[in-house]
């Protein structure tokens, strides 16, 4: 609470107001509150309130950061109206512990009430704002979280100021100046410090910051204090020119930690900016000037933060996308490889009728009966090779002989090349086997000749052709070819050709391509297509060398 000790000088005061972050809260439910809760709360902000009174200004108790009321409003969004009592009694204790209760006691606790209230309203917004998904998530729930407060913190300054001013304990004259500074007082402080004390109060957040502060990360803390004893140091004789220099660590703890990183290091610079200016003796007007520093820097850190956050995020998704869609094509795959073994097994059960019918129970039956066992772990070896697959991306290596993969690959399409009068030409390959997971090397083939045939059938019949081709190089490895009479892949169209989602098809996700890099780069090969008059798609793969002169 801020109150105003009247009939003393003041001056003018500068401040403003956007900052932090960090995804945690809101809950989809109001969450119990204990009697750990009404202690911290109670407890914390008055500590908070003790340790940030400082600096004040000319006759007046406004300070230039006041992060108590972040700790307020945290409990109000996660516990709702419950903590409202609560917070109503810490901010009238703080007043009698820190400011000894310079107005009525009446006066005080109407003003603290009032505060609780105007706070609850912010909180409101908060919850019915951002809602579920969280405060800090993307940069449409940050810009939010900053209006929020920005307006917020104004009007309950307002309403606290109109109190003051309508019971004579203020002058007319000081009310503007004491409006800013009340304030931006309150907006700094909330801004600065909720996204730290976020992490503070939520048990995953609080984990990730440990491994922040033991791990190599905390490099970036080092950073940061030598920073600071730059920045005042030598800054001190320059105006504190070095200042911008701070933003060096915020930016790298954002890029690299995002949110988290981001928060860490401006609460730290933040109270260092607070240590340094109380040991240099910086008169209050200069803090407020830093204040103004701090939280443009902040911004800017946090705002890398979340991109960085939504970055990852999308990264993590696209992937399990792509997992997905793999997995169908792998089904596809597998699809061919199942076929065999099942029809093998209706063949033996059916035998196994006709042997128990005839009332056969020796060597013949028991031979049936290890074939149907024997082909069914080949079709559950299959399924389990999608399963893994399909959880971890597990690929089975094998010895794959590189002119048996070329041709099961092209005679799946032998007929429908025919059907649709496309000349389907295989070119004998070198004897050379790979080490690969098979079943993925064939989805890959599967996508680039069904692209192929797909773009020469658009030809006139008599232009209509598919060439598959093999050569080895001296560095060990086999480039693949696959060509078609196509129109071919402009300029334009290469850009984007490998881009999950990208496709000129009417139909179709665009991601048969995406899959078919991914799988190459994971076998330590690449995938990659030339711009000519025609499609031309090279498939380049490392040969296990132990069998590269083999037959």
């Amino acid at each position: 609470m801020i109150v105003p000790i009247p009939k003393r000088p003041w001056q003018r005061h500068n401040d403003a107001s956007i900052n932090p972050l960090r995804p945690i809260m809101p809950k989809s439910m109001t969450r119990r509150l204990g009697w750990q809760d009404a202690l911290l709360l109670v407890g914390g902000y008055v500590t908070l309130d003790w340790a940030s009174h400082i600096h004040r200004l000319h006759g007046f108790d406004v300070t230039p950061w006041s992060p108590a009321p972040a700790l307020g409003l945290l409990f109000l969004v996660r516990h709702g109206g419950r903590a409202a009592p609560l917070l109503a009694l810490a901010i009238f204790a703080a007043d009698v512990w820190v400011r000894g209760v310079p107005l009525p006691w009446p006066l005080a606790g109407t003003l603290a009430l009032q505060l609780t209230a105007g706070y609850w309203l912010i909180a409101a917004a908060l919850r019915r704002r951002i809602g579920r998904k969280g405060m800090f998530i993307d940069r449409r729930g940050l810009i939010e979280w900053v209006t929020i407060i920005v307006v917020g913190t104004l009007f309950n300054s307002l309403l606290l100021i109109a109190g003051l001013a309508l019971t004579g304990h203020l002058p007319t004259t000081a009310g503007g100046t004491v409006l800013l500074a009340t304030w931006l007082a309150d907006a700094v402080g909330i801004l600065i410090s909720m996204p730290l004390l976020a992490m503070l109060l939520d048990e995953r957040s609080r984990s990730r910051l440990r491994r922040l502060l033991l791990g190599r990360e905390s490099l970036s803390l080092l950073t940061t204090g030598s920073v600071l004893v730059l920045t005042f140091v030598a800054g001190r004789m320059t105006e504190f020119k070095y200042f911008p220099v701070l933003f060096l660590p915020i930016a790298w703890a954002a890029a690299r930690q995002g949110l988290a990183g981001a928060a860490l290091t401006i609460g730290l610079t933040q109270i260092g900016v607070v240590l340094a200016t109380q040991l240099l003796s910086l008169s209050p007007l200069t803090l407020i000037e830093l204040e103004v520093l701090v939280l443009v820097l902040a911004l800017s850190g946090f705002f890398i933060g979340v991109v960085v956050d939504e970055k990852q995020r999308l990264n993590a998704e696209l992937q399990q996308t792509l997992r997905l869609a793999a997995a169908g094509e792998m089904a596809g795959a597998l699809s061919h490889e199942l076929h065999q073994p099942l029809t093998a097994l209706l063949a033996y059960t059916r035998a196994c009728q006709q042997l128990l019918a005839q009332g056969d129970s020796g060597d013949r039956l028991r031979d049936v009966i290890d074939r149907i066992v024997a082909e069914s772990q080949r079709a559950a070896d299959v399924v389990s090779r999608l399963r893994d697959f399909f959880r971890t991306g597990t690929t089975r290596l094998e010895r794959i002989w590189l002119r048996e993969l070329l041709s099961s690959a092209a005679s799946r399409f032998s007929a429908q090349a025919q059907q649709q009068g496309i000349e389907l030409l295989l070119q004998p390959a070198p004897p050379c086997a790979l080490l690969a997971d098979r079943l993925q090397l064939e989805v890959v083939l599967r996508n680039l000749l069904a692209n192929a045939l797909e773009a020469a059938a658009e030809r006139p019949p008599a232009e209509r052709r598919v060439r598959v081709s093999a050569r080895q190089d001296d560095a060990g490895r086999v480039c693949i070819t696959v060509e078609d009479s196509g129109a071919g892949i402009t300029e334009q169209m290469e850009e984007h050709l490998f881009e999950a989602f990208h496709t000129s098809k009417a139909s179709g996700l665009g991601l048969g391509l995406a899959i078919s890099r991914a799988i190459a780069e994971a076998h330590g090969g690449t995938l990659a297509a030339e711009v000519a008059d025609h499609g031309l798609f090279r498939l380049t793969l490392p040969i296990e060398e132990a069998v590269t002169d083999a037959a």
